[in-house]
């Protein structure tokens, strides 16, 4: 059906706006718009590097090339003169606003103004940035263009060359164009919803433009949002259409280049007949059509706008929606009505505020009553009240035109949503809206549960969890898991945690959600912002390009991702993800890059069926999730899948280390904070949980640390805890408790260190029980094991080890003092045996490789501690010392590096006594001070030298000696400082004994300048007196002081966490320990040989002591792993409690329920007003009726008679409630109860024409019932398609010869419905009138007779039986489809003259096929014959049908099976399949009639 004409231009008064059809189209390649606002605000951040002349270029050269404005080209004058009394042309404007060409003696001179020939379009030359003057600096695009300007080149300025992002919804507001009074209350809580929903749902609304009517109340709504919302929560687009021969003041706006910007004057007292532009909408689109003053130009224009962007498709997370519109109607007139009715008419669903006025409360007042009740006489009560001005002008035509229109309106309930405020639990405008189109889209017909999944997907795109929750997710449907995975890609895509979690309470499993291919996409689709993304481009750019031949796959594969995880993890992690080899991974039935989720097409759900084999790639997919979350730091979304993880200890401490990692090279601070604070919470969640663990059972908790984790790349809880540095986790309780027990190895930790001394020195103690053991095989066992076990603790051998170490250092320091001959003692070969046993065991260290990391990695790991460093140049050095000492002639120099050695070995003394409580915390403490040390020197380095250098250029001339120079300028300034003065800087104690005159000997300085004669100094003793006193003030007073204050800051800083820093540190000790040989050197060189002939010679691998990592059985897993979900169940609802019992929480939860009380008392009050209200007007209409009964009885008796029963009044209805909407049960019929007049045959458009019916209300459709001003137009197509037709035209006399109520030739003009009446030559519709004379588009005047075949099958599934539902058996029909229409229909039709089969079915069956399909509906049963509510149907020509059933009850039928074969479109715009039948399905209304039939006469499910 086209679209209806568009109303003509209004007056000022009124400003209407039409809505046009919106037809449903397959939905095709949409383009990517995958991208979150956060980071397509980064990318037009990183744009406007370029600048915005830049852009001005691109638009000034774009728009004139594609946008046109429209001029007058000749001036005809105008009989009315301007309002200030100027000559006018036809178009409106002057003479001197004419071209000069306009105005020239022209070839169309005498000729009337025509503006299709006299207007013409040329460049445009008004568009760019428009501020408005003296209100603020916010900057609105406008742009003036031609009234046939293409809707789809608008589109594209709008959302590439002014950057508005694709909207999810658009709001068309529509009503009164003059300023109109609102209850303040509704008006605020209109401007709160209206901005709120599309803030929320990132809609555009589009208005008429102007600062007047229901334009200027969206602008105050705009502008009150933008006043009281901060900066990131967005702009709200909202979109002016206006005319731009209406708008004041446009002369400001041309600019033929562009304005940026354009300022604008609003001036409502001078604006006259005019209008000003509205300060508050952020876009302008200002419609020509070459004449000036004239209202409504834009419509049609705004019409095809909103259309086009209707059909749009927005696509999203892979999830692909149509962009809904609604009309939202605030007061209005005559032509507001018309606008609704289109819209209505169009499937576009409209929210009518209540309260507002005039046609808004027409509407609302009688939205609630059956059809049968909305009456002229009712309309016309309803206009006299809300219309009192101009009542009394209209006219009785005007009236029934109204009520037609309402009638109609109100007939499709289900499209139309009243708001009344504070009535029927409506609070919000903005959920009214998405109401509204979430009830239309539920009574739109889709074949099996596609309407569902379109409102899921509506609430997905605007973001409403709300919407979703009420409306959606209701006992009216029961969501299977399968059908949200779609859906729920969509939300983790786009970021919208609430809705992941609605469908995690749903049904959603994550383990049947995550795979491959759903992964794959979702790393397909990160948000381009995040540095994870960089990260994942670089490996790709380091990827070695494919072979052609190679089969072409997606650029991002699992083992890139796998590769940036491992840099972020550690290389003590395996590959999370391992690369494929060919033909590897498991692939699904479809590729996801390639498949988009429709609203009507083929779903994406197609995604998630798998194939026979497929198996998850994963082992715990809910981890895969949690890390694609934790990479983009999206907080909620992360929270929400942790909860759902079961190795969550680890997931926690891993995503630490993952957020940790990423903030080293995050750039932005903002998101670097929220980095680190996003780590520290997933460690304290690691702790509560660890808490929760350690509480219940000691042993279990210390397992779940070292247990080897599969899915976190086999590692353990307590290795990824040291490599995050998660400190805090690492000086818990039970970790310190677990290393405890780790240190004193098989021994328990409450023996007295004084005990394991005493046994280290006189080991057969051990037999006496002094030593207690913690398994009671040893303490009662044999003394071997009890001697092994004990040597092999870590606590007895690091004692050993020191032991050891002492026992070296004193060897070393005596044979340096005392026995350093030229020819080494024993005491001195003892020395170097014995660095060669640390040598050893350092080698040891390095090569030692338990997890297979390689030599490379086992090298950086063991550089990277400082104390192996440390150890490393000491042998060094110790070597070098070495070489030298046995070389005679460099005896000495050996000495003497083997002293400073002496003094690194000492060094790492520290190291050994980091495991003290005691000392260890100190230790800590030194380390940090020695920073500030440094940055000290460098400050003091400042004064030294500059202190030094002038002192020693003042006092000394010419000091040629290297070492001096250093003692004077360096050494005795450093001295200085700690108060050794220079002898002869003030010259008391000058004595030339005491220095060099010429600076010959080498042993004293050389003399300060002095006199010679009188042997005095000669140098200004004030001014060196003066500098000392200087320097001395500011390095012993100023940076000494500072160097305390700089410790004193470090030592309280570093003593609220020395605590934990030595606990963390206290591990590795413990780990060097726990594997270390238990002999302490020189004898462990023995350990050493074992070692070498275990590894080298018998090739036994390494292997991690069980202690610190451990495998364990499957099901021991597997328990463990339940255990500690239980717990983590446990913490997290003590952490929701906790979070009750916060005051500020309380606070805010008490003043949620003080709003939610005022609020419910609010509403009871307003509901008590209206249904004392309601309950007074249908007592008032009672009374009424009885007093009419009254008068009647007294009339009667006063006749004495006994009346006639035809005088009766009925008894008066019960008024029904008129603050109740009537929802659609599932699908509201077309026709209300009590609607039995034929409704499609009256709409106004008649179809594929521009005719209009005449209104025709319901009351007036009978033949009987007066009429008097029913003139309704003679419209008869000419058939140009068909070989027999009846005549053309109005004239009686070519249709004289036509033979009405009988056989007319080839054509039966008898009805099903008996002898119709024959009135002027003409046959009368039976069934009424439909405003329209003629035949129209039918055939012939008088019954036009059709056949429906319904061929219906049983559905079976795959195995043959019968499929049920409610108990029914559920039936198949075969139905056909045109490209060109929106629904399928039954394959029936008209008949040509003579033929048995109707067209529509010879196009899709076979011509050999035809002869027997005929033989089948001689068998078959008639279910319908009558008339057919048709909307081509006239006064005088109607249709009317046959509808025979031909069912196949059995699937091995060998007529079903020819049937099936011969199907076939010859039309390859035609459509033929089996549908299941539903009362969803979308056929057209009088053939769902049928079908219902068909579905009652064989009991089957409807």
């Amino acid at each position: 059906m086209e679209p209806p004409t568009l109303r003509k231009a209004g007056s000022k008064q009124e400003e209407a706006f039409g809505v046009q059809p919106r037809r449903v189209a397959d939905l095709g390649t949409v383009p990517s718009l995958r991208r979150s606002n956060s980071s397509l605000r980064k990318v037009r951040r990183s744009q406007n590097l370029f600048g915005n002349s830049e852009k001005q270029e691109s638009l000034s050269s774009w728009i004139p090339e594609n946008i046109k404005k429209k001029e007058c080209m000749y001036f005809v004058e105008s009989s009315k003169l301007s309002d200030a009394g100027k000559v006018v042309c036809e178009c409106g404007y002057t003479r001197q606003q004419h071209l000069e060409e306009a105005t020239r003696p022209h070839t169309w001179q005498g000729k009337d103004w025509d503006p299709k020939k006299h207007v013409q379009e040329m460049p445009t030359d008004a568009f760019g940035d428009i501020v408005f003057t003296g209100l603020g600096q916010k900057v609105g695009k406008y742009v003036r263009l031609s009234q046939d300007t293409p809707p789809s080149v608008i589109y594209h300025l709008m959302t590439q060359y002014w950057g508005l992002d694709v909207p999810n919804l658009l709001i068309s507001v529509t009503g009164g164009a003059k300023d109109f009074n609102m209850k303040p209350r509704l008006k605020s809580v209109f401007r709160r919803g209206l901005v709120k929903v599309a803030q929320t749902t990132g809609a555009w609304i589009i208005t008429g433009g102007s600062h007047a009517g229901v334009m200027k109340q969206v602008g105050e709504a705009v502008r009150d949002f933008t006043l009281s919302s901060s900066h990131n929560e967005g702009e709200v687009v909202t979109v002016g259409v206006a005319t731009w021969g209406t708008v004041h003041n446009r002369e400001d706006l041309i600019h033929p280049s562009g304005g940026f910007p354009a300022e604008y004057i609003m001036d409502e007292e001078g604006q006259g007949h005019l209008t000003c532009l509205d300060s508050n909408h952020s876009h302008f689109i200002l419609v020509d059509d070459g004449t000036h003053g004239r209202y409504g130009v834009e419509i049609p224009l705004r019409t095809r706008l909103e259309k086009f962007i209707s059909e749009q498709t927005k696509e999203r997370g892979g999830v692909a929606i149509k962009i809904p519109i609604v009309c939202v109607v605030l007061e209005g007139g005559p032509g507001t009505l018309h606008t609704i009715y289109n819209a209505i008419t169009n499937g576009t669903p409209c929210v009518v505020v209540e309260g507002s006025g005039r046609v808004a409360d027409v509407i609302a007042q009688v939205a609630g009553l059956p059809i049968s009740e909305v009456t002229i006489s009712r309309i016309q009560q309803k206009l006299s009240v809300f219309f009192q001005e101009v009542f009394e002008t209209l006219t009785e035509s005007r009236i029934a035109e109204w009520t037609k229109k309402i009638q109609d309106i109100v007939r499709r309930r289900q499209l139309l949503t009243i708001f009344r405020e504070g009535k029927d639990g409506q609070q919000d405008v903005d959920v009214a809206i998405l109401q509204a189109l979430l009830k239309a889209s539920r009574s739109h017909d889709h074949f099996g549960h596609e309407n569902w999944d379109h409102q899921l997907k509506l609430a997905v795109a605007w973001n409403r969890v709300d919407i979703a929750r009420s409306e959606i997710f209701t006992d009216e449907r029961q969501w299977k898991p399968s059908e949200l995975h779609p859906v729920m890609t969509a939300a983790l895509i786009s970021n919208k945690p609430e809705f992941v979690k609605l469908f995690l309470e749903n049904g959603v499993r994550l383990k049947e959600f995550v795979t491959w291919d759903t992964l794959l996409y979702l790393y397909q689709n990160l948000d381009p912002s995040c540095l994870f993304h960089s990260k994942l481009q670089k490996v790709l750019a380091e990827e070695p390009e494919r072979p052609v031949c190679a089969p072409p796959a997606p650029r991002v594969q699992m083992h890139h991702v796998a590769q940036v995880l491992r840099e972020l993890l550690g290389d003590f992690t395996q590959p999370l993800y391992p690369r494929p080899r060919t033909g590897d991974r498991p692939r699904l039935l479809l590729p996801v890059p390639n498949i988009k989720l429709n609203v009507q097409g083929v779903s994406l759900r197609s995604l998630y069926k798998r194939s026979p084999g497929h198996v998850a790639f994963t082992m715990d997919p809910v981890r895969d999730l949690l890390i694609w979350a934790i990479i983009q730091n999206r907080r909620e979304l992360a929270e929400i899948i942790w909860a759902q993880s079961q190795d969550c200890i680890a997931a926690a401490l891993a995503c630490s280390k993952i957020l940790k990692e990423l903030s080293k090279e995050e750039e932005d601070t903002d998101s670097l904070e929220e980095m680190l604070a996003l780590a520290d919470e997933y460690e304290h969640r690691a702790i509560g949980v660890f808490t929760e663990c350690h509480r219940k059972d000691e042993d279990r908790a210390q397992k779940l640390l070292t247990r080897v984790s599969e899915a976190w790349g086999k590692t353990t809880c307590l290795q990824l805890a040291l490599e995050a540095k998660d400190m805090k986790f690492v000086s818990h309780g039970g970790v310190q408790a677990f290393l405890t027990k780790v240190w004193w190895g098989q021994l328990c930790v409450d023996n007295g260190l004084w005990r394991v001394i005493v046994c280290m020195l006189a080991f057969p103690l051990l037999y006496t029980g002094l030593i207690s053991f913690r398994e009671r095989r040893l303490q009662a066992g044999p003394g071997l094991p009890r001697v092994r076990a004990f040597f092999n603790a870590p606590v007895v051998i690091f004692h050993l080890n020191i032991l050891s170490y002492f026992a070296f250092l004193c060897l070393f320091a005596y044979v340096l003092m005392v026995d350093f001959q030229p020819t080494p003692s024993c005491c001195e070969y003892l020395i170097y045996f014995w660095l060669f046993s640390l040598v050893c065991e350092e080698l040891r260290q390095l090569f030692y490789d338990p997890d297979e990391f390689g030599l490379m990695k086992m090298a950086l790991l063991y550089f990277s501690d400082f104390w192996n460093k440390l150890d490393i140049g000491a042998i060094l050095l110790f070597i070098a010392g070495l070489t030298c000492r046995l070389i005679p002639a460099l005896l000495y120099p050996g000495r003497i590096i083997l002293s400073l050695d002496f003094i690194m070995f000492c060094l790492r003394l520290m190291h050994i006594f980091t495991i003290s409580k005691t000392l260890g915390p100190k230790i800590i403490i030194v380390k940090r001070m020695m920073k500030d040390v440094f940055f000290f020197l460098f400050l003091l380095a400042v004064w030294v030298v500059s202190f030094g250098v002038a002192k020693q250029a003042i006092l000394i001339h010419n000091e040629s000696r290297v070492d001096w120079i250093f003692r004077g300028v360096v050494y005795q300034s450093y001295l200085t400082i700690f108060g050794q003065m220079p002898a002869y800087i003030d010259g008391v104690n000058f004595s030339l004994d005491q220095c060099s005159p010429n600076g010959t000997d080498p042993y004293k300085p050389k003399c300060p300048e002095s006199d010679a004669v009188r042997h005095e100094p000669a140098f200004p003793e004030w001014l060196t007196v003066i500098l000392l006193c200087l320097y001395l003030l500011f390095t012993n007073i100023l940076l000494l002081n500072l160097l305390i204050a700089m410790f004193n800051y470090t030592f309280q800083q570093v003593q609220e966490h020395t605590d934990q820093i030595w606990k963390f540190q206290r591990h590795d000790l413990i780990e060097e320990y726990q594997g270390r040989p238990p002999a302490p050197p020189p004898f462990i060189l023995l350990s050493h040989l074992h070692l070498f002939i275990k590894r080298v010679v018998l090739k036994i691998p390494a292997r991690r002591r069980k202690q610190l990592k451990s495998k364990l059985e499957k099901n021991e897993e597997a328990a463990l792993l339940s255990w500690e979900i239980y717990l983590k169940e446990s913490y997290l609802q003590n952490q929701q409690y906790q979070q009750k019992q916060r005051p500020e929480q309380k606070i805010q939860d008490i003043g949620n329920k003080v709003s939610t009380m005022v609020d419910l008392l609010e509403m009871e009050s307003l509901k008590r007003s209206g249904s004392m209200e309601q309950r007074l007007a249908s007592l008032e209409e009672q009374v009424a009726q009885t007093s009419r009964a009254l008068h009647w009885v007294m009339k009667a008796l006063r006749d004495g008679g006994f009346g006639s029963e035809e005088g009766i009044p009925a008894p008066a209805p019960q008024k029904a409630s008129e603050g109740q909407d009537l929802e659609p049960d599932g699908r509201q019929e077309e026709e209300d109860m009590g609607d039995t007049h034929h409704v499609n045959a009256r709409h106004l458009l008649y179809p594929n024409s521009h005719v209009t019916r005449f209104p025709v209300p319901n009351e007036k459709v009978p033949w009987e019932t007066a009429f008097l001003i029913y003139d309704p137009p003679f419209y008869t197509d000419d058939r140009k398609d068909r070989g027999l037709v009846d005549p053309v035209g109005n004239a009686l006399e070519p249709l004289s010869g036509i033979s009405y109520n009988a056989v007319d030739g080839p054509i039966d003009r008898r009805s099903f419905h008996g002898v119709y009446v024959v009135q002027d030559g003409l046959p009368l519709n039976p069934m009424g009138r439909t405003g329209l004379r003629g035949r129209g588009s039918l055939g012939c005047f008088g019954p036009n007779h059709t056949l429906q075949p319904v061929i219906t099958r049983w559905r079976r599934n795959q195995d043959g039986a019968i499929c049920r539902k409610s108990i029914k058996k559920m039936l198949e029909v075969l139905v056909v489809k045109h490209s060109l229409s929106e629904h399928w229909a039954l394959p029936g039709g008209s008949r040509e003259p003579g033929e048995i089969l109707p067209r529509k079915l010879k196009q899709v069956l076979r011509r050999e096929f035809w002869s027997s399909f005929q033989n089948l509906l001689t068998q078959g049963t008639e279910v319908y014959r009558g008339y057919v509510d048709d909307p081509r149907n006239t006064d005088n020509a109607w249709i009317e049908t046959v509808a025979i059933s031909i069912h196949f009850s059995d699937q091995s039928d060998m007529d079903l099976k020819r049937l099936n074969s011969h199907l076939h479109a010859c039309d390859p715009g035609m459509s033929v399949r089996w549908q299941v039948v539903d009362r969803r399905i979308p056929l057209y209304a009088n053939h769902k009639t049928i079908l219902q039939k068909v579905a009652t006469l064989y009991g089957a499910f409807y």
